[in-house]
């Protein structure tokens, strides 16, 4: 089949100079162009031109959320203002928001990509898109729905919530295809199972991303939709948005663009290269964006890479799901907890649901206590518990090598949310 929006490269083989002759322009045009970026790099006795191969990218400095917010409002800044065509933000829990600027360019690469998620997932034209994310300052909104205008499908920009349209919509106007959170997804796939949709949908596709999804989210979503092709889509305010890559059908990871930024996998501590398998804090270089460029920027998220050829047939690199963040890992009696490895832990345990919360509190004695809380799926009863949270317990202390109590709870019984599901809860005081 003829891609319309292929990588730039033919070959593996040709990626490195091609990222090689990104990362050259990025640097020169941050240095020449934006007074962060000229001090930090001239603090680190780094210019433009010692950039000669890829290994050189270890010698530039790291950008943080902090270095964002301290710039407020338009950090980063590399273009003169009267080239910015669109800003968008993200959340901010603490302090100023972190605002981010497009030039025209920066739009059409990031639509391009956006395209391209859609393309592998195999819309056609012919496709209903349903987009069930946030608009306004949140990337995910105009991403989704200007992604697929660029690509030619249909859009129906539903927003989150409001569970009577999304079912109306889905009725009458036919979707074939949601865009959404994963717990927006959740969300809805109960809501339809619960008043009998499934059998009059024309839904086969799930695009997901913003947080976390266990495979054990995606296998109800699966079950409770009816659809047989659930796609994981990546996304980070600071590099585009949403958009930048996309798991396959062949469920082997997340091909993300390699063509448009390189992707390192820190240690956290060390910010040293993590091995293959291991996992490691993504830090991401732009290859073109222009208006606010990244220069090895600290997004906290936390993967592995997938090595290897692909079954699809992708030539562009592989990560696996996000794990979770950094600044997210839970100290637990010297051991480091990310929330992703429970996550992975639950999926692989037979009845085990897909809502859980984790809570770590000390009690007088002292000592801290680890409490998981598991929905049990709901093809099974309560008879199944006392095995069930043995089996949940044994799983973590084999994998995570902690020991924590386990309580099962009826399907249904967990909160849902159609924006992020919070799951770990620390309440230890320090």
């Amino acid at each position: 089949m003829l891609r319309r929006f292929p990588p730039k490269y033919a070959t593996p083989e040709e990626l490195p100079a091609l990222q090689l002759k990104g990362l050259q322009w990025t640097v020169a045009h941050a240095f020449r162009n934006s007074p962060f970026y000229r001090r930090r790099l001239t603090a680190a006795g780094v210019s433009p031109s010692d950039i000669r191969t890829l290994e050189d990218l270890a010698r530039l400095p790291f950008t943080t959320a902090e270095d964002l917010r301290d710039g407020y409002p338009l950090p980063l800044l590399s273009v003169e203002p009267r080239e910015i065509v669109r800003i968008h933000s993200s959340s901010g829990t603490t302090g100023k928001r972190k605002i981010l600027c497009y030039t025209r360019k920066d739009i059409d690469d990031w639509l391009h990509m956006f395209a391209r998620c859609y393309e592998m997932a195999g819309l056609s034209p012919e496709d209903r898109v349903q987009i069930c994310v946030g608009y306004g300052l949140w990337t995910a909104g105009a991403g989704f729905q200007l992604g697929a205008e660029k690509f030619g499908a249909m859009t129906i920009p539903a927003g989150p919530g409001n569970l009577d349209l999304q079912c109306t919509f889905l009725l009458d106007l036919q979707t074939t295809v949601i865009c959404c959170t994963a717990s927006m997804g959740l969300l809805l796939a109960e809501e339809i199972h619960a008043r009998g949709l499934r059998g009059r949908l024309n839904l086969k596709k799930v695009i997901m991303g913003a947080e976390r999804t266990s495979e054990a989210t995606v296998a109800a979503i699966k079950d409770l939709l009816g659809v047989k092709e659930v796609y994981d889509i990546p996304g980070l305010t600071e590099l585009y948005g949403p958009g930048t890559g996309l798991s396959c059908a062949h469920e082997a990871g997340i091909h993300y663009w390699a063509d448009y930024y390189i992707l390192e996998l820190l240690d956290p501590d060390t910010l040293a290269p993590v091995g293959p398998g291991e996992i490691g804090e993504m830090v991401y270089t732009t290859l073109g964006k222009e208006a606010a460029p990244l220069i090895r920027y600290r997004s906290r998220d936390l993967t592995r890479l997938v090595e290897g050829a692909c079954p699809c047939g992708c030539i562009l690199p592989r990560h696996d799901r996000i794990l979770g963040r950094s600044d997210d890992m839970v100290v637990f009696r010297g051991v480091n907890i990310y929330p992703g490895q429970v996550d992975e832990v639950l999926s692989r345990v037979d009845g085990a649901g897909s809502e859980h919360q984790v809570l770590f509190e000390r009690r007088e004695d002292g000592k801290d206590y680890m409490a998981l809380k598991v929905e049990r799926s709901g093809h099974i009863g309560e008879s199944a518990d006392i095995p069930l949270s043995r089996a949940i317990a044994g799983e973590i202390k084999r994998n995570l090598m902690v020991s924590c109590s386990v309580e099962i709870l009826p399907h249904g019984t967990l909160p849902r949310s159609e924006k992020k599901t919070r799951r770990v809860f620390d309440n230890r005081r320090y």
